[in-house]
């Protein structure tokens, strides 16, 4: 199913967002990834183990989603993940927009097609 390997792929997309977050925020990665200087990374660490923390309950509910074959988990939890990507767009890069909200929104597109 389509559906099913766009999830596995928004679910890999964000198991990487969690190991960002959680263990790489302050570290040439992290900075990198989120634009951040070294000052500003050490004192927000914390801050973005917290937000990787939140990312993890999306993998795990996209992952429950998949193993129990459940729609609803799967729609439900793409919504989630769609709407933190709009909302990471419009408030912290745009990029966010091409990363996390379009492999979401084509998942929620797939599976209501029935691919």
């Amino acid at each position: 199913m389509v559906a099913n390997g766009l999830i596995v792929v928004v679910t890999a997309i964000h198991v990487y967002i969690v190991f960002i977050e959680m263990t790489q925020w302050n570290k040439p990665l992290g900075l990198k990834a989120f634009g951040l200087g070294q000052e500003l990374a050490d004192k927000t660490r914390v801050l973005g183990a917290n937000q990787g923390l939140y990312n993890g309950f999306l993998v795990a509910g996209l992952v429950y989603g998949l193993a129990a074959d459940s729609g609803a988990f799967k729609v439900f939890f793409l919504a989630c993940v769609l709407v933190a990507g709009l909302f990471g767009a419009a408030t912290a890069s745009r990029k966010i927009l091409f990363i996390q909200a379009l492999p979401a929104a084509l998942a929620l597109i797939a599976f209501w097609l029935g691919f």
